[in-house]
């Protein structure tokens, strides 16, 4: 048995003797995660899991042309910046796995891509986040920085615009096949989403209440994005409030983490998990000097420790990327099969 096999089996072996002998709290955690799903997860991503697979392999607008050389993403592809940027967590990575199934990407370019081109969409946004921040400037602002950030992700992570001979262009798919595609999809991040509310609330009852608020509210969100963010109302300070909203959406925690690998399948991670590592970091920089235009100065988030937690992290991630390379980087978070966290076969 291998060590990666001995850890499934001992966490699965945990999972079901927390379920025995804590099955009220883990029956009322998955009820909150389904009920989570029903009236938010669904409606704000159904649709657009619909509307991006449409759209992915058969439109190039141009108007996205030079942002597409700057991020450089291969000529004919600018279509799946569109998806990453406006579909939500994880359309674009689905939509990424889905070119290079269809022979419309090579599978190089996909690794790189989707370090940046999976994001926090604007159904989440401003359907979610927006009632927690309480002002449509704030949301807007909080999603400029969002996409910011993911454009500068882009600029660092190595490679270049490239495309291997020999892939063909992809064409547009029938709805049969969109249709299937969006409610696996759908499918996935609710199963994902109620399992993760089962974890936060055993952890949550038998050790999160140790912690202050704030670091709660932190683990919380590390953990599964939106209820991270539905949580926010509890952090009193607007600034420190908006600067902890930019960093969990830039990094999307360990839920989403877990949704791109359903979706994504064989084509693997590649620099997704270094990227959302980077765009977390960036995204915490750039509300923190964001909040002193936005807030009056009673209500700024100060200097605090977390900040240079930020700046250190985009240090170390982008020393690392470049020194040690991504497909030299091991992570032993997750492993299915073959597959493990940075999309390389082992």
């Amino acid at each position: 048995m291998s060590k990666e096999q001995l850890a499934t089996a001992i966490g699965g072996g945990l999972g079901m003797l927390v379920l025995i002998l804590d099955a009220q709290t883990a029956l009322s955690g998955a009820v909150e995660g389904m009920r989570l799903c029903i009236w938010t997860i669904i409606p704000a991503l159904f649709p657009f899991f619909v509307v991006c697979n449409y759209m992915t392999g058969s439109l190039s607008p141009r108007f996205l042309r030079p942002l597409g050389k700057l991020c450089k993403i291969p000529a004919g592809e600018e279509s799946l910046l569109l998806a990453g940027m406006l579909g939500g967590y994880p359309v674009g990575a689905q939509c990424i796995a889905k070119e290079v199934q269809a022979g419309g990407l090579s599978r190089q370019d996909a690794h790189r891509m989707l370090g940046f081109c999976s994001n926090a969409g604007p159904a989440f946004l401003f359907g979610i986040i927006g009632r927690q921040l309480g002002s449509v400037w704030l949301t807007l602002a909080l999603w400029m920085i969002h996409l910011a950030s993911a454009i500068a992700v882009s600029i660092l992570l190595p490679g270049r615009r490239q495309k291997i001979a020999g892939v063909q262009k992809s064409v547009p798919r029938s709805s049969s096949n969109v249709m299937g595609a969006s409610i696996q999809a759908t499918a996935y991040v609710c199963g994902w989403v109620v399992l993760f509310r089962v974890i936060i609330a055993v952890v949550d009852r038998w050790a999160l209440w140790l912690l202050e608020q704030p670091l709660r509210t932190l683990a919380v969100g590390l953990l599964e994005l939106t209820n991270g963010c539905c949580a926010l109302d509890a952090i009193a300070q607007p600034g420190a409030r908006f600067v902890l909203c930019a960093a969990l959406l830039g990094y999307g925690g360990v839920c989403v983490l877990m949704q791109t690998l359903s979706v994504t399948k064989d084509c693997g991670l590649g620099m997704y998990f270094p990227g959302k590592v980077l765009q977390g970091g960036i995204s915490a920089i750039l509300a923190f000097f964001a909040q002193f235009f936005l807030f009056s100065q009673n209500e700024q988030m100060g200097f605090q420790p977390i900040l240079l937690v930020c700046v250190v992290t985009c240090l170390v991630t982008f020393w690392r990327i470049r020194k040690k390379g991504v497909e030299k980087s091991r992570s032993m978070l997750y492993t299915i099969g073959k597959s493990h966290l940075l999309g390389q076969e082992v």
